[in-house]
């Protein structure tokens, strides 16, 4: 199995057969303005298979029912069905209790959740939050609500100019004062795959726990949070062959039973009077209302096809996919590659010359190859490299390396337009 750090760097691809798993995902299958669709914007969010689209259907068609309070044969149904869904994230990535696995509607709110109840619980004036220069702002935003709630402030990890953390700098910047770590696993922007494991066990020798921003990581790395030692681990499903609306928010046990609700409502409680009210236990104390039900039984059927492929082929494909692309990239003059770590996900962000990048991405568009541009939410790290934005082309175990070269392609026809 690859590491939760990094990617095998073998480039034989011939175990994974792609043609055989595009033909799972219906969405892959159609044309854009008269061409063939080449997807390449999976860090934005990824195509369902077949078995998460049936999956949610059939929840509507045959179980639809609230969970947990119902004593009627549907109601226990879905109950089933929804913790079941929750079961199978925790062995996904290895969580040692089930009660670890907290329902969000995505990584935003996981983060929200953390530095809402942590942050009540833990922050005060003075202390301190350690952040990298290449969080999206999901990942930024959140806490520096909580800084302007509480005096604390930020503290941030610079970047070089590969698109890698300055590690002398983080260890510099971890003091009796830092209250938490906060970092992505996988950088969406650059595709810089962070040293988190040795971060954390640096910030733990300081008494300092640690959030990890896993909503790149979870599609392409095999996550075992045991082993990474993380206090925190957050993810959505719609980056992961899930539905859009459902995410995951792994704590600790230790913390989850400290920390405070998040929100108040139905199931969140025990018991309720007009006097006060006592809380249920974790994980419900943290899901305030009727959740995502559907969302999070179709996430357990996108954790099932991802659990029946073989890991190991599938980060090698998607390794040669973007040794591929660099290479290909590469061939294209006046073409600048904004991200060059030597630990790198499947994500290639560029400027091509002086051409816009939405200039760029609109004329890829009209030739069916969808890719994303802008800032990608990392308006900091933008800012740290110069740039107002980047074209982002981001791969899937699905993509292939035709669709690199139909990318190339059509850079070329973008340079030529204005040449």
């Amino acid at each position: 199995m690859p590491t939760a750090d990094m990617l095998p760097t073998s480039e034989t691809t011939a175990a994974f057969d792609v043609a055989r798993l595009r033909a799972d995902f219906p969405a892959l299958h159609q044309e854009v303005y008269g061409a063939p669709l080449a997807y390449l914007d999976n860090a934005a969010t990824t195509h369902k298979p077949r078995g998460v689209i049936d999956r949610l259907r059939a929840f509507y068609e045959r179980e639809n029912s609230n969970v947990h309070r119902g004593v009627h044969f549907l109601s226990q149904r879905a109950t089933e069905a929804y913790e079941g869904a929750r079961a199978k994230v925790a062995r996904f990535i290895h969580a040692a209790h089930t009660h670890e696995i907290v329902f969000t509607r995505g990584t935003t709110e996981a983060v929200n959740l953390v530095a809402e109840s942590y942050g009540r619980l833990a922050v005060s004036r003075g202390d301190e939050i350690v952040l990298s220069a290449m969080e999206h702002h999901s990942n930024i935003v959140p806490w520096q609500l909580l800084c302007e709630r509480t005096g604390a402030r930020l503290r941030v990890i610079p970047v070089n100019d590969a698109g890698e953390l300055d590690y002398d700098e983080y260890l510099r910047l971890l003091n009796e004062r830092t209250k938490l770590v906060a970092v992505v696993h996988i950088s969406n922007t650059l595709g810089t795959i962070n040293p988190v494991r040795r971060m954390i066990r640096d910030a733990h020798g300081l008494g300092i726990p640690v959030l990890i921003d896993g909503a790149q990581a979870a599609p392409h790395l095999r996550v075992d949070v045991q082993a990474l030692d993380c206090d925190f681990y957050c993810f959505s499903g719609h980056k992961m062959f899930g539905p859009t609306g459902i995410g995951i928010l792994y704590a600790r046990e230790t913390w989850l039973e400290r920390m405070p609700p998040y929100q108040g409502g139905g199931d969140m409680i025990e018991t309720v009077s007009f006097d006060g009210t006592t809380f249920n236990e974790p994980p419900h104390k943290f899901e305030a209302g009727t959740p995502n039900i559907a969302g999070a039984i179709a996430l357990g059927a996108a954790i099932d096809y991802l659990d029946a492929l073989d890991f190991e082929a599938l980060a090698r494909h998607e390794k040669g996919l973007l040794d591929h692309a660099t290479v290909r990239l590469a061939e294209i003059e006046g073409l600048r590659l904004v991200g060059t770590a030597a630990e790198k996900a499947s994500v290639c962000s560029f400027l091509l010359g002086d051409v816009h990048p939405y200039d760029t991405g609109a004329i890829l568009d009209r030739l069916g190859i969808a890719v994303r541009t802008g800032h990608h939410c990392t308006q900091p790290l933008m800012q740290r490299f110069g740039i107002p934005g980047t074209v982002r082309a981001s791969f899937a175990f699905y993509n292939t390396k035709a669709e690199v070269d139909r990318l190339v392609e059509g850079l070329r026809k973008v340079q030529s337009m204005f040449a």
